[in-house]
């Protein structure tokens, strides 16, 4: 579906923009890939290892509606991967956070409107349902925003959908990488802000072949949910160190314990397909009825149980230690 097509992605150099573009240019024949990013560095050394005759290069911020608009122009798809993710950062400096993952993300739906793309998929995380966090607050609010659009678009206008997913394994920022640098520099127990914290778990790869389905799969208005695996924290930590020694540091500002990616309160709005769950708008759309029990590529799902909930603590799916060190080779 991306062949001879233009695709935007907004925080286009980080580790998803980066997975993406790899995966756009081997399989596909884009006509263009639009790296869209406020940092130069980081697009200077994408471009070393990016450089097709396809491959564009915009600097701007998701806080700019006007640059946004300029760089969808003729653009079919748009993936909004730009936030401020790191929850401690997010608590000590909120209004930072509120500008970039809420404004930021009205701006990309006011964009996309006015350039009239055809589809729009924003990524989200596990933090956003029931969030006890200001990061989580935000991309709930940026979700609403994003269900909502397709409201605001019209019954011709670019449809919206949000894709939510749990921790990325490898990404910039995330735990695997930092326990490895702690025991390149020679610590011997590896931090551990609770023992009983458990976490959903994906791959990069995993993570973006996801969104590209669901490029396939969206009508518009839906969470796109995967059904992936949970980890528990001393299992990483054993399967990482090679032994179950930890230092207690205590759970950190704005920090769950387990995470939830379809709360019990919107089971009644949730759907249960083969490899994924949706959850379905709450509000009406009123220029058209959707029928989401059945997507676009003809998957049908069924709704969930009641009071459902997808949990990361009562998973029916964990990764042992010994797919966790092998998962751990792959993405060394």
């Amino acid at each position: 579906m991306f062949n001879n097509k233009s695709i935007l992605i907004t925080g286009g150099t980080g580790s998803f923009g980066k997975c993406f573009t790899a995966y756009l240019t081997k399989s596909y024949s884009p006509k263009k890939v639009i790296i869209y990013s406020r940092d130069e560095l980081k697009q200077f050394e994408m471009q070393q290892h990016f450089n097709a005759p396809c491959m564009r290069y915009f600097i701007g911020d998701v806080r700019d509606k006007e640059r946004l608009i300029s760089a969808m122009r003729d653009v079919d798809y748009v993936v909004h991967a730009a936030a401020l993710k790191q929850v401690p950062a997010a608590e000590y400096n909120p209004n930072e956070c509120i500008k970039t993952n809420i404004y930021g993300s009205q701006n990309v739906i006011d964009a996309a409107i006015a350039a009239d793309v055809s589809r729009v998929i924003a990524l989200s995380t596990d933090k956003a349902a029931n969030p006890v966090n200001l990061y989580g607050a935000t991309k709930l609010a940026s979700d609403k925003l994003f269900v909502a659009a397709n409201n605001m678009s019209g019954a011709k206008g670019p449809r919206f959908a949000v894709v939510r997913y749990g921790n990325v394994v490898g990404s910039r920022g995330s735990v695997v990488p930092f326990f490895h640098k702690l025991l390149d520099e020679g610590v011997t127990r590896l931090p551990v802000t609770h023992p009983e914290m458990t976490r959903f778990w994906i791959t990069l790869d995993n993570g973006v072949e996801f969104v590209v389905k669901n490029f396939q799969r969206m009508q518009g208005g839906e969470i796109f949910v995967p059904k992936i695996p949970s980890i528990r924290i001393l299992d990483l930590v054993e399967s990482i160190s090679g032994k179950r020694e930890y230092e207690l540091v205590g759970i950190r500002p704005g920090e769950k314990l387990h995470e939830v990616m379809v709360p019990e309160e919107m089971a009644h709005h949730s759907l249960e397909f083969d490899d994924h769950y949706v959850i379905t708008p709450a509000i009406k759309f009123f220029d058209k009825t959707v029928n989401y029990l059945r997507n676009k590529l003809g998957e049908e799902g069924q709704p969930v149980k009641d009071k459902f909930e997808y949990h990361s603590g009562t998973n029916p799916h964990f990764l042992t230690i010994d797919e966790l060190k092998m998962l751990d080779k792959v993405t060394l």
